[in-house]
């Protein structure tokens, strides 16, 4: 689980250079912390990035870990995330 973390954060900024208005890296950071984006959803999205079985547990453990969040931790991540972008 946090190596799946080290690699979304590693591998999606060198592929769009994070900070600059990419997209991808707002798409993939939006429905992870989007309470209405379903785990099958989720693996289905990030699809193209997936190495394997494994990776794709790792994503569906990744999606549950911020599903069982409430929605205040949820909208402090999002918040958390526009700090860093901006800055």
């Amino acid at each position: 689980m946090k190596l799946l973390r080290v690699l979304v954060l590693i591998a999606l900024p060198l592929y769009c250079s994070a900070g600059s208005g990419c997209s991808l890296l707002e798409e993939v950071a939006n429905k992870t912390i989007d309470s209405q984006v379903s785990t099958d959803e989720y693996q289905n999205f990030l699809k193209p990035f997936s190495a394997g079985p494994e990776t794709d547990k790792a994503i569906a453990e990744l999606k549950q870990c911020f599903l069982s969040q409430s929605e205040e931790t949820l909208n402090n991540v999002g918040a958390m995330l526009v700090t860093m972008v901006s800055s």
